[in-house]
């Protein structure tokens, strides 16, 4: 019993430390991981099927850019849409395709897309692999 209060005490001190060093080091910087932020969704725009989104900073004040990375499963894409701020899309890992402006074009790992206001665009994998992406744009 003493061994069990003993842990429960160092949990809740541990704890308690960790939520106020997060709230003194937050004003400075913010550190998140993967599984800290990552989501099962359906992909964006009505694109579909099954992806896994990671909203980094999303909850951070006064942060004007969206900083975003995705995992498009088989299947699933990210619908074809009308594009109102300029977004960047970069591919992490994986293979597919990427549809701009009625034009079809492969992604791989490396490429980079800057999609300017007044295009249209969606982006899905190839069906033998997970496409990862990172998306980054100013929110309005």
């Amino acid at each position: 019993m003493k061994n069990k209060v003993f842990i429960l005490s160092i949990t809740l001190i541990t704890a308690a430390f960790w939520a106020k060093a997060q709230s003194v080091d937050t004003a400075k910087y913010i550190l998140q991981n993967d599984i800290e932020v990552a989501k099962k969704e359906p992909g964006t725009h009505n694109g579909g099927g099954e992806t896994i989104g990671f909203n980094f900073f999303g909850n951070a004040k006064n942060l004007k850019t969206a900083f975003r990375k995705r995992v498009l499963k088989p299947g699933s894409s990210i619908g074809y849409h009308l594009q109102k701020e300029d977004e960047i899309y970069y591919v992490i890992s994986g293979n597919g395709a990427m549809q701009m402006n009625g034009k079809t074009f492969p992604v791989k790992p490396g490429d980079a897309i800057l999609t300017r206001p007044g295009s249209s665009h969606g982006i899905k994998p190839n069906d033998d692999n997970d496409l990862t992406i990172l998306i980054v744009y100013e929110k309005k």
